[in-house]
């Protein structure tokens, strides 16, 4: 899949990097990545997607577009308010690079949709903003095969991770999951959501496009990924951590008693 003139001079800046060059770039226009919310973290990360030159980015979300989403999630304008987000996104993502094939799924994941979904992509990015999505999607990435970049966000604090967790490390041993991070999710009413706690909406931004930057090195295949790696951000003191965690060998999906 070679590159046109106008691609090689819009992508002119990757294509000078050593890591990326041309084979990189035509790498990035053959994905499909699958970005699962157009919200606070999706916002930023379908932008940067877009802008790098991903074939094809596949949107799930059910939402429309609300003004005091707008301080946050900066792929939406005024304009767009009372609009479905998914149709929001693929407009902007249009203004933006035309090149992109934008597929939208105006529906909420569940049991019954997620794995078929999901096997129809290379890579997936949840941004989604509550517990039962991040299991749901990090189980069927597991099932499908599929590596998933993982980011949640706080008031002022956020996490990032990529989960690989269907093949193995260089010790031989699973890579972890997303359970072996957080056995079970919380009870109902500890956390509280975005509306109730709210969020520092450049915060979205910066981890929104770490997001998209983690997505590039996975398809791309430059740098040391985050598989095992727990990236920890504080807003507050400006201060980034990386923790490594490892397989939990009573993980339900790859530990040692789960099904073969």
């Amino acid at each position: 899949m070679s590159l046109t003139g106008d691609e090689i001079e819009r992508y002119a800046r990757h294509l000078v990097l050593r890591d990326i060059g041309g084979p990189g770039q035509q790498r990035l226009k053959k994905a499909r990545v699958l970005v699962v919310g157009a919200g606070g973290l999706g916002a930023p990360l379908l932008q940067y997607l877009a802008a790098a030159g991903v074939g094809v980015i596949g949107v799930v979300d059910d939402d429309r577009v609300a003004l005091s989403n707008l301080q946050r999630q900066v792929i939406h304008t005024t304009e767009d308010v009372g609009r479905l987000k998914v149709e929001s996104a693929r407009a902007a993502i249009a203004r933006l690079n035309p090149h992109v094939a934008v597929e939208t799924h105006m529906q909420r994941l569940d049991e019954t949709n997620a794995r078929d979904l999901i096997a129809g992509y290379d890579i997936v990015a949840d941004g989604s903003d509550n517990f039962a999505t991040r299991y749901l999607v990090s189980d069927s990435c597991f099932y499908e095969k599929r590596p998933l970049v993982t980011a949640a966000l706080g008031g002022f604090d956020a996490s990032l991770t990529t989960l690989r967790p269907f093949e193995c490390g260089a010790d031989g041993r699973p890579n972890p999951t997303y359970r072996c991070l957080f056995p079970e999710p919380p009870p109902p009413g500890t956390v509280p959501n975005c509306e109730e706690a709210g969020v520092l909406g450049a915060l979205a931004g910066v981890v929104g496009a770490m997001m998209a930057l983690e997505v590039v090195r996975e398809i791309v295949g430059f740098g040391e990924g985050l598989v095992g790696r727990l990236v920890l951000i504080d807003a507050g003191a400006m201060r980034f951590e990386t923790l490594r965690y490892a397989q939990d060998p009573d993980n339900p999906l790859n530990g040692v008693n789960a099904p073969r």
